[in-house]
């Protein structure tokens, strides 16, 4: 496929074709972005930029402006079999948007417009290049809330919360983005126009929101999203407790959702990452675990809520704390993200494995990701929370930080670390990825995920639907080429 853009002649030819499609100020073959587009936020990436490694860049950078231009792109795409990655806020985290092969990156930025927001049904369709921020600004305008707060809310887009199924801060009580989306607009590798109808529900076969969710720009472009809605909540009140284990934290929590409750936010931090979160602000017994919750509605139903979820803490020996210590943590959720100036030259490394599984597994997961990881790298700091949980189990955010100045050596153990840890949860019987998608990063777990017969089966339809493998090749665990 590469080797289609390998003449000077051929890619003149393409760029004339891209500029007739989205005009000249649309279409950039510069050095410069080329490098900027050739990378997200995976860390991984980062240590080899950081190594001096150039990264695979695209031979174009191409802004669309609407659903048409590209239809057209892809027309000619699947022609030339030009490789074509879907490109929104590039904040994800596993390499989704890395253009290993080359091709045409489609910055969909520009398809940053709210469509319309429906009062009446609750609903909010927008195009993909709108930032979460925005999206959700203008709705509160409108007494309206999605309740998706990603860590990356100011950084990336509603193309890419839907293309790799993230999860927000409120997910206990909202749901991660597959639960919010409705309907879709879809743009197919050969340049076809696809829209799934807009219903709260019905049986007519699979459902195709669905094969979209999570993607990852693999099968085709996401041009709309209708999402459903919810009230702006009358009141958001916030607690914070100290539980005397992790054990009784997690019954705890399982107990609340036991009880049909659905606070909006529960966080539940291990006891490192206890102490971490909460920097002397208390004086904590060994073992202790921190407990965050948050209720989001109407003030009877807060405060019923809250009554019963409270009673349920404190019959678990939960005692309760300033609650200012909660809200501290939602207001200042997203400081951790800003980048630390002296983090390469201190030789650190850090990264988070997100892993879920259900209640009955879900202990066993903490401990055998940690012990495997520990096992062969005694040295590592690993702390954890659990802060996407559901009646039938939880999530686990595993972070993970060491200090390695040689830089071949720290990259080393940054991608052992990683196979040891997912292949621990293989084991254990969780899924290797809850919110952060797929990309390059897991790639080669996806058979296992799936199963023989389940990868076999995704694969189909891959080739069913993009039989020349146009759309971002090699990511998903699909071939390259």
């Amino acid at each position: 496929m590469k080797e289609n853009l390998e003449s000077d002649f051929v890619k003149k030819m393409i760029y004339d074709e891209l500029v007739d499609i989205v005009g000249a100020d649309n279409v950039s073959i510069s050095q410069v972005d080329k490098i900027c587009y050739s990378r997200d936020a995976w860390p991984q990436a980062l240590m080899l930029i950081d190594m001096g490694k150039m990264l695979p860049p695209p031979d174009f950078v191409v802004h669309v402006e609407n659903k048409e231009q590209i239809s057209k792109i892809l027309r000619l795409a699947n022609t030339k079999k030009i490789p074509v990655i879907p490109f929104a806020g590039g904040a994800g985290a596993c390499g989704q948007i890395i253009p290993v092969q080359g091709g045409i990156i489609l910055d969909v930025k520009k398809m940053d417009k709210i469509l319309r927001i429906d009062e009446i049904s609750a609903t909010v369709t927008a195009q993909p290049g709108i930032i979460g921020e925005d999206l959700e600004r203008e709705l509160n305008k409108a007494s309206f809330t999605t309740g998706h707060f990603p860590a990356s809310q100011y950084t990336s887009c509603l193309g890419g919360f839907v293309a790799c199924r993230s999860a927000g801060s409120l997910s206990s009580k909202y749901g991660k983005i597959e639960d919010m989306v409705i309907s879709m607009e879809v743009v197919l590798p050969n340049g076809e126009i696809m829209r799934t109808k807009t219903t709260p529900r019905s049986s007519t076969g699979p459902n195709l929101n669905q094969l979209f969710i999570g993607s990852e720009g693999t099968l085709g472009v996401i041009t709309e999203v209708t999402l459903r809605l919810h009230p702006l909540p009358e009141e958001r009140r916030f607690k914070a407790f100290i539980m005397k284990d992790l054990k009784t934290g997690l019954e705890t929590v399982r107990q609340i959702f036991r009880k049909g409750l659905k606070p909006a936010v529960i966080r539940l931090y291990d006891e490192l990452d206890t102490v971490f979160t909460l920097k002397g602000k208390l004086e904590l017994p060994p073992g202790a675990c921190y407990l965050i919750l948050a209720f989001d509605g109407v003030k009877e139903i807060v405060d019923f809520e809250d009554k019963i979820t409270t009673e349920i803490v404190v019959k678990n020996e939960g005692k309760e704390v300033d609650k200012q210590l909660a809200e501290y943590w939602w207001n200042h959720r997203y400081d951790m993200y800003f980048p630390h100036p002296d983090r390469q030259k201190m030789g650190l490394v850090a990264d988070t494995i997100d892993v879920v599984t259900t209640w009955d597994k879900l202990e066993d997961l903490y401990y055998g990701v940690k012990e495997a990881i520990i096992a062969k790298y005694p040295s590592v700091f690993i702390m954890s929370h659990f802060s996407h949980f559901y009646p039938e189990g939880g999530s686990i955010y595993i972070i993970f930080a060491y200090q390695e100045p040689d830089r071949e050596k720290a990259l080393k153990t940054y991608i052992e670390i990683w196979d040891l840890g997912l292949e621990a949860c293989h084991k254990i019987g969780g899924s290797v990825a809850h919110h952060h998608g797929v990309g390059l990063s897991r790639a080669k777990w996806m058979r296992k995920e799936y199963g023989e017969a389940g990868f076999k089966a995704l694969e189909a339809i891959k080739k069913a639907l993009d039989p020349n493998n146009i759309m971002n090749p090699g990511k998903m665990g699909f071939e390259a080429i």
